[in-house]
């Protein structure tokens, strides 16, 4: 079995503008499942880019 290596990964702090409403909601889901409002919004963000249709790209 190898060496367990701890790692902390690369993340950048940036900030932005949520409905009122949305807030609520995101923060009674993350509290709901035990986890931090950071981290739902990150893992929500994951799941919707892995899930997302990728654009018609437009060919010449």
């Amino acid at each position: 079995m190898g060496k367990f290596i701890a790692k902390k990964p690369e993340k950048e702090v940036i900030s932005m503008r949520i409905p009122l409403e949305v807030l609520k909601v995101v923060d009674e889901k993350a509290n709901a499942t035990g986890i931090s409002r950071n981290e739902l919004i990150n893992q929500m963000i994951i799941y919707a880019l892995s899930n997302m249709e990728e654009p018609n790209k437009m060919t010449d």
